[in-house]
């Protein structure tokens, strides 16, 4: 029992009453109207409360500023939007350029060559894995398109129709070893022909070969059709040589060819329709 008298827990309850006491005798000398009890609680408690109160305050604080965190995230999101609604807009527009510069070479070529007729088309089909880009276009027999038609983009020679459907049809490129053209350096002259080549088409490159071991033909150099073949006009650009090696299986020389656009990524094309060879060589 007298270990109870001695411990801190009685010691701070005799000082509560004793503040208790003291105040309801202040109250009542100076008669003030609020109870002695409520004055003393109120003081020994008044820490108590500056920290509940401060701790409101901050809850207030967090609470707005999660609604103005949230009216931010609404601003980004309309943001992010407008970005979006832009790039589209963006991609339409680079997109409509390309199919008219396209249109304008291909309004080019038409202008030294009337005869020529040209039906346009989209790609609505390729292969990946495809190492030759073959792709599928929107336009077939239907719209007068027949097996071996030229395929341009603008006045670039990309490959010929390998077969023609009523409603679409499967697009052989310059890339694929199936492809051959008789072809010639704008600059030298010199005639040989075009083809694709397994070794190149990874590199997006095809192959102008048999070429003399003493070619003039050097960097840069510009190659064309031959206008040869009957189903095929003079003149159309295939692409510009990047290297010259020699064969490795007998004494020619080949350049290695890049053609004058990325087929792999071609999303509308021409193809040269009722070509009349009249006069071809």
């Amino acid at each position: 029992m007298k270990g109870i008298f001695k411990s801190s827990r009685f010691k701070v309850i005799i000082a509560i009453a004793g503040l208790l006491i003291i105040g309801m005798f202040f109250s009542a000398v100076t008669g003030h109207s609020e109870s002695a009890q409520s004055g003393i609680v109120g003081t020994v408690f008044a820490p108590a409360h500056w920290v509940a109160g401060k701790i409101s305050d901050g809850i207030t604080v967090l609470t707005r500023s999660a609604g103005g965190n949230s009216e931010y995230d609404r601003q980004i999101d309309e943001l992010e939007k407008e970005v979006g609604e832009l790039e589209d807009r963006l991609a339409d527009y680079n997109s409509l350029k390309e199919q008219n510069d396209a249109y304008r070479e291909a309004l080019e070529l038409k202008e030294q060559q009337p005869e020529l007729r040209f039906v346009d088309a989209s790609v609505t089909g390729r292969d990946a894995a495809d190492p030759y880009c073959t792709f599928t276009i929107s336009k077939g027999t239907l719209s007068g398109i027949k097996d071996g038609d030229a395929v341009l983009y603008g006045k670039y020679l990309v490959g010929i129709i390998r077969k023609a459907y009523p409603a679409y049809s499967i697009v052989c490129t310059v890339l694929d070893p199936d492809f051959s053209v008789s072809a010639y350096d704008i600059s030298t002259g010199e005639l040989s022909y075009v083809t694709g080549d397994a070794s190149l088409a990874g590199k997006g490159l095809c192959k102008f070969e048999n070429l003399d071991s003493s070619t003039k033909i050097s960097y840069g150099s510009i190659i064309a059709s031959a206008g040869v073949s009957r189903t095929m006009p003079r003149g159309i650009v295939i692409g510009t040589v990047k290297d010259i090696n020699d064969e490795i299986t007998d004494i020619s020389t080949y350049a290695q060819v890049q053609p004058g656009t990325d087929i792999s990524k071609l999303s509308e094309c021409l193809v040269l329709i009722n070509y009349d060879a009249q006069g071809a060589e």
